[in-house]
This record gives structure tokens, sequence and C-alpha cells, in this order.
């Protein structure tokens, strides 16, 4: 999604581990930013690009195929993580005359859409029957140029009453949905928080108490640089750098980068230029980029001043922060942000000729919604939860997108001190908005945030930084502006 036109590339038959962020463990997370978080977070991978696996269950009592044989189902995926809940699955389902052919590309140098896109295209046997897509580039698949081939859930059978009931936030429906039809949904939630030092808390605002503290830096951008200027008062910067806002306030905007077919800069997304400023004027900050050393350093508590926060999702805590924490492990807290929003994510589609064959519609079916909609305790999303992937072993908790199944789980992790996360992140996911994204955010985004620095590092002024931003976007995407 780089570019307006459709790259096509041939899938490498080599192995490939996927990202470390994306896929860590039993149970994990893929939750990433708009540009680099699946190769930045030390991704591990080989120089290859594709995985291609099996993984079969038993003879079933579910609908079989005409001639008795097992339901084969093609999955794609840009980690490791979806194909692995086909274990648990199989492990679960010991009657599912099912068996998983999985296909791993990873994002890194774009190598997953072209693959995908060709295999969409071509069709056959070997086509994707299912297949993920991250919140980098889902809207591709989910409303724009490829969401022609995506089924909707309803003809799966998988209907709104069933969204309903499993407490779905809506941020994640209006992604995987077009024209009211639903197309994709996600297993995990990403809905925001701010995760603050409880110390710091307490030396500058009195308490740790995370009710206390949500008034405190919000709501709104003003009450925030409130307690920067508190925070700053006592040796602390309220952020790392910039980028650390940067998402409250991209999917907090009321329309995304696209209106009518034109670039559009929205008045919040604007005012990122400003804040921005703001921030490193002022010294509220160690001014230093997401994804890179020093941003891992404010995490432990040994960048150039202590850091007050970040805002971010669970996965953000479980799989970026829980391995740099160090020294400030156990000293921290969430609580609701100044402003709602998400971060990342990863949507499940199925391919809509999966319906034209009943046995397949039922096994895709099934496994969509065991990932997906199934609130019980054997479901993906418990599992998830829970941290129970594996019997008798405590794997990572992590926000799910089913609210109901959260408010029966147990989100309490080392790193907040014991805090249970999900009376935070139940309400986060609720309030974040999912109707100002493009499927240009990816190359977008990325734009827009050098050109902000480019401005608040006095290189250009800030009428120049938009004009070049513009251009930029006209030159790589053929997208003029309003």
């Amino acid at each position: 999604m780089k570019r307006m036109k459709r790259g096509l590339v041939g899938i490498s038959t080599l192995l490939v581990m996927s990202s470390a962020l994306a896929a860590c463990g039993s149970n994990s997370n893929s939750g990433s930013n708009s540009t680099n978080a699946n190769t930045n977070a030390n991704a591990a991978s080989t120089n290859a690009n594709t995985t291609t696996n099996t993984t079969q269950a038993a003879n079933t009592n579910t609908e079989p195929a005409a001639s008795g044989e097992k339901v084969t189902i093609n999955l794609w995926s840009f980690t490791d993580e979806i194909p692995n809940m086909t274990k648990k699955y199989i492990e679960t389902h010991p009657d599912a005359n099912v068996e998983f052919k999985t296909t791993v590309i990873a994002t890194t140098d774009g190598a997953y859409q072209p693959a995908l896109d060709q295999a969409l295209a071509a069709g056959g046997k070997d086509a994707p029957d299912i297949y993920a897509a991250e919140s980098a580039f889902v809207l591709k698949y989910t409303q724009g140029d490829a969401s022609s081939y995506a089924a909707n859930y309803a003809d799966l059978g998988l209907d709104d009453q069933l969204v309903k009931d499993a407490g779905i936030a809506p941020y994640s429906v209006d992604i995987g949905s077009k024209d009211g039809q639903l197309k994709g949904l996600g297993y995990q939630a990403t809905g925001g928080a701010f995760i603050y030092r409880r110390s710091i808390a307490k030396d500058v605002f009195g308490t740790d108490d995370p009710a206390t503290i949500k008034t405190a830096v919000g709501p709104g951008w003003d009450k925030f640089f409130d307690a920067a200027a508190k925070l700053k008062a006592k040796g602390y910067g309220i952020v790392s750098g910039d980028g650390d806002i940067w998402h409250p306030i991209e999917n907090s905007s009321d329309k995304g980068w696209i209106v009518d077919g034109k670039l559009h800069i929205d008045p919040k997304r604007e005012q990122f230029l400003d804040l921005s400023k703001k921030l490193k004027d002022n010294g509220y900050h160690n001014d230093t980029q997401d994804w890179t050393e020093a941003w891992y350093a404010d995490m432990s508590g040994t960048g150039a001043k202590p850091v007050f926060g970040f805002f971010g999702p669970a996965w953000l805590i479980n799989y970026v922060m829980n391995g740099q924490v160090k020294g400030t492990n156990g000293d921290w807290a969430v609580t609701e942000p100044p402003t709602g929003f998400f971060w990342g994510g990863t949507w499940l589609l199925a391919n809509k000729d999966v319906t034209k064959n009943d046995a397949k519609t039922k096994a895709v079916s099934d496994f969509v919604k065991w990932v997906t909609l199934d609130t019980s305790d054997t479901g993906l999303q418990s599992y998830w939860a829970n941290g129970t992937m594996k019997a008798g072993e405590q794997g990572t908790k992590d926000s799910v997108a089913s609210s109901v199944v959260m408010a029966k789980s147990h989100g309490e992790v080392p790193l907040l001190g014991g805090q249970n996360m999900f009376d935070v992140f139940v309400p986060a996911n609720a309030n974040a908005s999912g109707k100002n994204l493009t499927q240009f955010d990816e190359t977008i985004n990325k734009l827009w945030r050098d050109q902000v620095r480019e401005f608040t590092a006095g290189k250009k002024d800030r009428a120049k930084a938009i004009e070049t931003f513009k251009q930029q976007v006209k030159d790589q995407l053929g997208i003029e502006s309003e």
C-alpha cells in the first residue's frame, strides 16, 4: 500500500521467523505503529520471506467435504501468531475435520501485501481462505482496493448479534466494515491508555491513583500541558518524544487523510505541529524518536531526564516495555488518556470464494468465530486475555476484542504493580474511533511526522513543512491536496 499501483512479486519458498513484537511465545500480539513497529521492536527474522506449514485435526462430526476428506484451509499471515492459534484450535476441537496450510510472509520490505494481492487475484485451490491484515493497511482489504475479495461475515453465518453479544469495540467493527457489512474483526483490542510512573506521580501529584492522574493529565491537551509544566518544575519530562502524543492525536481526529479523493489535513492533526513544538521548546520531553534506543532508555529510567509516561495499548506494555523497563518494573500504572485512541491491531478476513462450498464455509466460519467472537472459557480470546494458551504455563495477558471476555478475566500484570489493566482498557477500547483511517495511512503518516520534526527542529517554518508534505503525498501517491 505504499503506492497507489499494486506491485506483484513472486513468493519466496524459504523460511521466516516473525517479528518478536508481533509474536512473543505462545501468547503474543501483533500490534504495531503505522510505519515500523514490526521491524523496529527487536524484530527477530531471517533474510527469507515465507513459511508454509500444515496443521491437521482428526476426523470430525462437523459437515465433511463431499468425498469425506479433510477440509483444507489456506491461512495467510504476516507473523506466526495466527498460525500458532490453529494448534490451540485443533487441540480444543478434536472432532474438527480440518487441516490448515499456513503461509507466513513478513511485512519486512513490503513483501506481504503484493504476495497476498497476487494470491487473491489468482484464485483457485491455493488462494488464501483466511488472511490477516494489520491496522497499517487493513482498510485496503476491508474498504479499499482489495475489499472485493473479502466475504461478509454474515455470509459465514456470523451476524451482528454475535458481535453485540461479545461486546466488540465499535472502532474495530468500523474498521472491519464496508457499507454496513462486516468483513473483518480482530482478536485483540488496541485502545490506548496513558502509562505512567507511579513514583513520579507521587512526587509531583501526591498520589499514583489512576483516577486522580486521569484528571491531572486530561481530558484535553490543555490539561496535559499543565501537567507537563508541573513535571518540568521537578525535573521530569511528561513523555519521551513527540511520537508519544502522535497516536492519540492521529486517531482522535474527526476526519482521515483522504476526503473525497483529496489530501485533507484535519485541524487536530495539523495541531500536532504546534503541540510537538511546544513539547520541544519547553523541554517537556527528551526529544527521542519512537523505536530507538533513546526511547527504550526512557522506559528503563536511564534517559536524559526521568520521563513520566507513554501512550499506548496493552501490547506496548506487554511486548515493548516489558523487555525494556529493567529497574522501573512494577513502578508503572495505566489510566485513561486525554483523548480516546487506538494503535495497531490485526484483523481476520475470509475469502468470499469459501462461500461456494458448504463444508469450507462451515470450517472457515468455525475458526473465525473461535478467534474473534467466542466468549466462552475455551475461546481464543479467553486464553489470550488470561495468558493460558499453554496449559500449566502462565503466558502474557493481553487486551482482547471482547469486553465480555475481559470483564471476567484477570488483567493483573507485574509491570503495573499488580494493577488490573482491563479496568482501563475496556473503556479505552470503547472510546476509540475507527472512522478516520484510510488505506494510505502508512505512507502519509511517515511523511507527516518527518515534516513535523523538520519544523520543530527549526529547519523549516510551519508553512514550508506543510507545503513539502503536500508535495510529497502528490509525488508518492498521486493524491492532490484540497
